[in-house]
């Protein structure tokens, strides 16, 4: 499974401006080319239609709406992250780190840390 990701991440990040990516010929490069928040302008239109999608199997019970639009989430989703120079397999350490861990004890955990991070800003 993260064979896939690990070639797709790849040629997303030579697709960055940096590593010769040209806009004119490139969808992805055209993208980092308009910065991040086109990306995430994209990631935000990915998940509505993901959401639309899903909503409509419920009706229909055709899934390959869901299945078409998550692929393009999750693509666009893999944009951003080169964006922020991080990887598939970052995504994958996190939740591995969160295996086990209930997500009431993940929530606030994560409210722990930003209440640290606030506090250690103010001083």
């Amino acid at each position: 499974m993260s064979d896939t990701l690990n070639r797709l991440a790849q040629i997303i990040e030579s697709r960055k401006i940096a590593n010769g990516g040209d806009p004119t010929s490139s969808y992805v490069a055209r993208l980092f080319a308009k910065g991040d928040d086109a990306i995430l302008k994209k990631i935000g239109e990915e998940a509505t239609e993901t959401v639309m999608a899903a909503k409509d199997t419920r009706v229909t019970g055709d899934k390959s709406k869901v299945l078409y639009e998550c692929a393009d989430l999750w693509f666009h989703s893999l944009i951003m992250l080169a964006q922020f120079d991080l990887t598939p397999q970052d995504v994958l350490d996190e939740l591995a780190r969160r295996e086990g861990m209930s997500g009431i004890e993940e929530k606030a955990a994560r409210k722990d840390v930003l209440r640290d991070s606030d506090e250690a800003n103010k001083h």
